[in-house]
């Protein structure tokens, strides 16, 4: 590998396409390219926090004034995921605020307002970026809040408006970008209807929490967070007390209250207003699995550049470049192989439209149901059970393989500069947020456990062929015979518990350890039917890569293989033997699979102050 390194770096056309997508033409590419330009892949020395936060915003300010408007991104997941890509790669800060302004801010107005004499000035504000979106969701006090806020909402008939308030401190809205004291915020809130002495379901509000300069309006306090070191935001607690909001703020999504003060929604019940009022997150979770894919693909680019060229002085071989070493040619390539993997699931998710991405028409039927099942932890899974679970399994993939890269790159992927650990960051960051990824395995767990719109793989008793580790069908039997093992043992043990007189609680207390195993396989599942698919329809050195990142899933999952009897002690010898081989057929085509991803030169340079003293 050390020998090739530098060679072979045109980048295969179907790579090419497989990383740009199909769906958007060069001009726009170039247009989103040129709303994240490289000066944004950095930051300039010696800022304060504050100073850092501002810049951040600055950039999203001018990256959403060159980009298409923004009801045309939210309309189009490819354009706005490209979008979102490049800002993850430039800056984790970035994406992080960029996304909560269009999909969490900018998403409920266009989406629940629709037809309805909306908030005006506050989307007009969003769209011009005179005013930056962020998001009033969780509460600080109790955890599974989404399912139930605190914050309420409350009908004030006399002006036919609403006020906002959360009762206590444990209720205040944490994690929110507000803390910065000039720069402008309007938020969307979750709140708890209150109307006719009964909670009516969770709604979301528009509420504005900064003016131009930064002032607070009354019955609004912001108590900013203490800086962080993970993502550089200005993370706030924010308390309501009588925030008094006009009718227009309430994003009713075809619900209303009569001039005779009768409240109707055509939801229904308040549980599957939840379940609505959460329509906005299949945008979150494209965009969450797009960035993981992005970062994952950087992360494999530094550590190439790192490795290249880069001689070692162990004493078994004095000179020999770094990239002769197996451990390093298989971090390098299975850092490539995840990358790909990852881009292929994005690329899946950005072409899946759901009901749940259909705007609802106002005081109109509601829309079929989502994907997803009835859910006890999260709503998440009730709004699309799979997009939910892809995003887990993208995050922690991308975590993993950041951290392997940082890792491989020693002390100058830790120290050097802070791009690795930025996205190391952001990976973990994401998961929790965008919906806690063990709340989302534990509800798809359930939903598999009760078959809740849940159908178990068929897999035969012996494997395909003759049991080739590399052929796809071989991939899904492993997978698929591990997920119906653990299923049926997870709803074995659940069942028998209710029997022995537990209650639901305490059945699946019991048994939450292997409810994230089968969700977990579950997920491996439908990832792996995604490259199986890729695989059939692509040629050449992409079918390698994919086969590299299933037989690095195998040794991932080899103790619970094993324990489920999915495959015979000894396999592992033969998943070692073949990923040695796989990766000596991938090691000359290495730079031209690195070049396939379009990465600007800041992300594989070395750091700017080594070279410039």
């Amino acid at each position: 590998m050390g020998t090739v390194m530098g060679t072979g770096t045109t980048p295969d056309p179907a790579l090419l396409r497989l990383v740009r997508g199909d769906s958007l033409d060069a001009k726009t590419r170039a247009r989103l390219d040129e709303a994240v330009p490289p000066e944004f892949f950095g930051y300039p020395a010696g800022l304060t926090a504050r100073e850092h936060q501002a810049l951040t915003y600055a950039r999203l300010r001018r990256a959403g004034l060159a980009a298409p408007p923004a009801p045309e991104l939210l309309a189009d997941p490819p354009a706005l995921c490209a979008l979102l890509e490049r800002a993850a790669i430039a800056d984790p800060a970035l994406f992080h605020v960029m996304l909560l302004h269009y999909t969490l801010a900018l998403g409920p107005i266009l989406r629940f307002g629709a037809g309805q004499r909306g908030p005006a000035q506050a989307r007009d504000d969003l769209e011009t970026m005179a005013s930056f979106g962020t998001l009033l969701m969780t509460e600080v006090g109790r955890s599974n809040s989404h399912l139930s806020p605190r914050t309420l909402a409350r009908h004030d008939p006399g002006t036919g408006g609403f006020v906002l308030s959360t009762p206590d401190a444990e209720a205040a809205k944490f994690p929110t970008n507000s803390a910065h004291p000039q720069i402008p915020k309007t938020a969307a809130v979750y709140a708890t209807l209150v109307h006719g002495g009964l909670e009516r379901g969770v709604f979301v509000f528009v509420a504005p929490l900064r003016g131009p300069d930064g002032q607070v309006p009354e019955g609004v306090r912001i108590v900013p967070a203490p800086e962080t070191g993970g993502l550089q935001v200005d993370y706030a607690a924010v308390h309501l007390d009588g925030l008094r909001l006009p009718h227009e703020a309430w994003l009713r999504d075809g619900a209303g209250i009569g001039d005779d003060g009768a409240f109707h929604d055509p939801a229904g019940d308040p549980a599957a207003r939840l379940t609505r009022s959460m329509g906005i997150a299949p945008a979150v979770w494209r965009a969450v699995i797009a960035a993981s894919a992005a970062i994952t693909r950087a992360s494999a680019a530094a550590l190439l550049a790192h490795s290249t060229g880069r001689p070692t002085l162990g004493r078994l071989a004095p000179r020999r470049p770094l990239t002769d070493y197996r451990n390093q040619q298989e971090a390098i390539l299975g850092a490539l192989a995840s990358a790909y993997a990852l881009t292929a699931v994005a690329g899946h998710v950005k072409a899946r439209r759901t009901s749940a991405d259909a705007p609802t028409a106002p005081d109109g039927p509601a829309p079929p149901p989502g994907a997803g099942p009835s859910t006890a932890w999260a709503p998440w899974s009730a709004v699309d059970r799979d997009l939910a679970l892809l995003k887990t399994a993208a995050t922690l993939q991308a975590q993993e393989t950041v951290s392997l890269c940082r890792v491989h790159s020693g002390a100058p992927g830790f120290a050097a500069n802070d791009r690795l650990n930025g996205y190391r960051g952001l990976a973990h960051a994401y998961t929790n947020a965008g919906g806690d990824n063990e709340l989302i395995l534990f509800d798809t767990a359930r939903a598999m456990a009760d078959l809740d719109r849940y159908t178990p793989p068929h897999t035969a008793d012996q494997p395909p062929g003759d049991g080739d580790l590399t052929s796809p069908p071989m991939w899904l039997h492993l997978a698929g015979g591990c997920e119906r093992r653990l299923r049926r043992r997870l709803a074995d043990r659940v069942a028998a518990g209710r029997r022995g007189g537990q209650d639901a609680f305490t059945a699946w207390n019991d048994n939450l350890a292997l409810a994230t195993r089968t969700a977990t396989a579950h997920a491996d599942r439908i990832v792996l039917e995604i490259l199986a698919a890729a695989h059939t329809a692509h040629t050449g050195v992409l079918r390698q890569v994919l086969t590299l990142y299933a037989l690095g899933w195998m040794e991932r999952r080899a103790g619970i293989l094993l324990n489920e009897g999915i495959i015979a002690p000894g396999t592992l010898d033969r998943v070692w033997e073949l990923r040695r081989r796989v990766c000596d057929e991938l090691a000359p085509h290495a730079a031209g699979l690195a070049a396939a991803f379009e990465l600007p030169p800041e992300i594989t340079a070395p750091a700017r102050w080594v070279t410039e003293t």
